[in-house]
C-alpha cells in the first residue's frame, strides 16, 4: 500500500499534475483564509481551468461527484481532494442550487462565492514555492478587518442561496469577526427564508455554531440576525421569562441559556451536552406559576418534563440521529434530579451516575450552576463520589440472577423482577458478602 501523505503535500502535487497538463490551479476558499490567518487548514479544495473530463484523465482514481457542477474528488495518496472547474452559476429556482453553471475564470468564480474571506485563490507554485495570493473580491483586506462581507450585492448571494445566512453566522462566531452593516441587514431582511433549507442543512450548520468553543458568540450573531426565531424559535420564547432571584440573580430564562452555554467546557462539546444546555430551560415559559401568598415567588413544577417532551420535537425536527436525541432528552429530563445527589441511596447514585450520558449531564450540572447562584456542592459531591467509585465497576455483574431463582421453583413474572432489582440494590449498597451470601438472602425471599 503507498504511503499516506500529508493532506497540504497531496494538494501541492495536484496542483503540480494540473499544471503540468497545460491548466491553471489554484489552492481556493477556506484553506486560503486558513493559512493567511495562521491556522492548519481542515482541508484543501483545488480551483482549476481544466474541465472535468480532463481532470478525470489525469487522475484515473477519482469520483464524479458533481461532474455537471464541475467538481471532481480526486483520491491521491491516501488523501481526497475536490478539485473543480472555474465556474459562474446559472439561475436559482430553490433558494439553494444553481440550475445550471458554464465554466468560466478564475475572477468570474470568485465573483459567484458567499463571502470575500472565501473567495480568495492561493497560487502555491509562485515565488518559488513560497505562493502567492490572488484576491478579486477584497477578501485580504477584509481577514485584516476581521468582516464577514458578501460578495458583490449581499441581497442577491443570499438569494442565490439561503443556506449563506447561518454560514454568515457561523463565520462569524468562529473568527471572531463582525458581520459587515449592508450584510447584517440583508440578513435581518430575508431571515424568515432560512426555511427553504432543508432541515438536515440547518441542523449541521447549528452543530457546528453550538460545539464549537465560540458558541455564545454564535448564540449571539443567531439573536442579532434574527436566524434564531427562526431556527429554534423555542429560544426566542425565554425573553422575559422572569426567575425567581434568590436562585437566578442573572436575570430571565434566556439570560441564563446563554449564561450557561458560556460555562460549557471552552473547547469542542458533544451534540448532547450542547444541545441539552441549549434546551435544557425550554419547558419554563409554559410551566411559569406565580405565587402570591408566598410574596410572588416564581416557581416552574415540572419544567424539566415538559422540557424533555419539547427538547425531543426540536430535534426531530431537525432530524437528529435517535442517540443524539435520547441522550439530549435525558439530559434536559434529568438536569434538575442533580440538586437531590447528596440524599440519593448509595444504590441509587451508582444508577444515576453510571448512565451513558452521565459525563456530559455532570457538566451541564456545573455549567447550569455557574450560569445561576454559583453553588456547586453537589457538583464537587459528585466529583468525590466518582472518586470513591473508581475502584470498581459502578453496576458490577450481578452475584445471583434469573437462573438461580428458577433453581429455587420460581416462576418468571412481576416478583421475579422485583427481587433481582432488590438483591442489585442490595448489592450495590455493600449488604452481601459474597455470592453465597446473596443466595441465602434468596432463599430467605423466596420463603416469604
Amino acid at each position: 500500500m503507498p504511503p499516506v501523505l500529508a493532506l497540504e503535500s497531496v494538494a501541492r502535487r495536484v496542483v503540480e499534475r494540473l499544471r503540468a497538463g497545460g491548466h491553471t490551479a489554484y489552492y481556493a476558499g477556506g484553506c486560503v483564509r486558513d493559512a493567511l490567518l495562521g491556522g492548519e487548514p481542515k482541508d484543501y479544495d483545488i480551483a482549476t481551468d481544466a474541465h472535468p473530463e480532463q481532470v478525470q484523465a489525469l487522475f484515473p482514481r477519482h469520483e464524479a461527484v458533481g461532474a455537471h457542477f464541475g467538481v471532481i474528488l480526486v483520491k491521491e495518496a491516501g488523501q481526497q481532494l475536490e478539485v473543480a472547474t472555474f465556474r459562474a452559476d446559472g439561475t436559482y429556482l430553490d433558494g439553494r442550487r444553481p440550475e445550471s453553471v458554464h465554466f468560466t475564470t478564475a475572477e468570474e468564480d470568485a465573483a459567484r462565492r458567499d463571502f470575500t474571506v472565501n473567495g480568495m485563490f492561493l497560487d502555491p507554485l509562485a515565488d518559488e514555492g513560497r505562493g502567492r495570493v490572488l484576491d478579486f473580491v477584497g477578501g485580504r483586506a477584509d481577514l485584516d478587518a476581521k468582516v464577514i462581507r458578501a460578495i458583490g450585492d449581499p441581497a442577491a448571494r443570499f438569494a442565490e442561496d439561503r443556506l449563506r445566512l447561518l454560514r454568515a453566522v457561523r463565520f462569524a462566531a468562529r473568527l471572531g469577526f463582525e458581520i459587515e452593516p449592508a450584510t447584517l441587514s440583508a440578513i435581518q431582511a430575508v431571515a424568515p427564508e432560512i426555511r427553504v433549507v432543508s432541515p438536515e442543512r440547518i441542523r449541521e450548520e447549528l452543530v457546528r455554531i453550538f460545539t464549537a468553543p465560540t458558541r455564545v458568540a454564535g448564540w449571539d450573531w443567531l439573536d442579532r440576525s434574527g436566524l434564531m426565531r427562526e431556527v429554534l424559535p423555542e429560544l426566542e420564547t425565554l425573553k422575559g421569562v422572569e426567575q425567581p432571584p434568590q436562585f437566578h440573580p442573572e436575570g430571565d430564562v434566556f439570560v441564563h441559556t446563554r449564561l450557561v452555554l458560556s460555562h460549557l467546557p471552552p473547547e469542542k462539546v458533544s451534540v448532547p451536552l450542547a444541545f441539552g444546555a441549549l434546551l435544557h430551560d425550554i419547558g419554563k415559559p409554559g410551566t411559569m406559576t406565580v405565587h402570591p401568598e408566598e410574596d410572588g415567588r416564581i416557581r416552574f413544577s415540572g419544567h424539566e418534563h415538559v422540557g424533555a417532551i419539547m427538547a425531543e420535537r426540536v430535534m426531530r425536527r431537525l432530524r437528529f440521529s435517535n442517540e443524539e436525541i435520547e441522550r439530549t432528552v435525558e439530559a434536559v429530563r434529568m438536569h434538575m434530579a442533580f440538586k437531590d445527589v447528596p440524599r440519593m441511596r448509595t444504590a441509587k447514585l451508582k444508577r444515576f451516575m453510571a448512565r451513558p450520558g452521565f459525563g456530559d449531564e455532570l457538566a451541564l450540572h456545573r455549567a447550569d450552576c455557574l450560569g445561576s447562584h454559583a453553588m456547586l456542592d453537589n457538583h464537587a459531591f459528585l466529583l468525590a463520589k466518582e472518586e470513591e467509585f473508581a475502584n470498581a465497576p459502578l453496576i458490577p455483574t450481578p452475584l445471583v440472577n434469573g437462573g438461580d431463582l428458577i433453581a429455587l421453583g420460581w416462576k418468571p413474572g412481576p416478583k421475579f423482577k422485583e427481587v433481582l432489582e432488590a438483591a442489585l440494590n442490595r448489592q450495590l449498597e455493600g449488604g452481601f458478602a459474597g455470592r453465597e451470601d446473596a443466595l441465602a438472602w434468596l432463599r430467605g425471599q423466596s420463603e416469604k
